[in-house]
């Protein structure tokens, strides 16, 4: 497509002698044909790489499984740099705290953590497997992150340390904060009941 353009300076006795430009705009189609011409569509496998997403219910759980002893390697490997050897959270690394602050949402310092504040099991893992490590996100394979998620909540004390975490558990995980929230009463929209 071109486009040419022309300025013409206007002249007018009534305005003062100020000067008016007008812009014309002439176009001149080009052929073309088809789509913009780039880009490709996307194989089944590249849209399998992208489609991590979880659901509260369990959809969307990979195989795989892992337990708290694993969970506590790959803590110590990938995880501890940031968030520390007590949960806690490293300052500077903007590695938040995990664990602590159960009860302490309604009062006047509260602390939103995993134990505290997430209502699912399943968010832990869906966030661990797109974000984490900050350094290297996306890097933990899926038994990975069922031994961190299991490392995590055994330590909260929200499900015992010998439990195995894969597909089928982690959704039956009830979190501390599973009731602190207010449904959507839209019919059909994220209903999980």
């Amino acid at each position: 497509m071109y486009i040419n353009i022309k300025l013409k300076s206007v002249s007018t006795n009534w305005l003062c002698g100020a000067v008016a430009m007008a812009i014309s705009v002439t176009v001149v189609p080009m052929a073309i044909a088809g789509p913009y011409d780039f880009g490709s569509t996307p194989t089944a496998e590249e849209i399998a790489a992208i489609d991590i997403d979880v659901m509260p219910d369990g959809r969307g759980l990979p195989s795989g499984s892992g337990g708290h002893a694993a969970g506590k390697e790959v803590y110590a490997a990938k995880c501890m740099a940031c968030h520390g050897a007590d949960f806690a959270g490293v300052a500077g690394t903007g590695g938040a705290a995990l664990l602590g602050g159960r009860g302490s949402l309604d009062s006047g310092k509260p602390k939103k953590t995993v134990e505290s504040y997430w209502p699912y099991a399943s968010t832990v893992f869906d966030y661990v497997k797109r974000a984490m490590p900050f350094n290297a996100p996306g890097s933990l394979s899926d038994d990975e992150i069922y031994s961190v998620v299991a490392y995590l909540l055994g330590e909260a004390n929200i499900i015992d340390k010998t439990a195995t975490l894969d597909a089928k558990s982690l959704p039956e995980v009830e979190m501390p904060n599973q009731d602190g929230f207010i449904s959507d009463p839209r019919p059909d929209v994220f209903n999980y009941d």
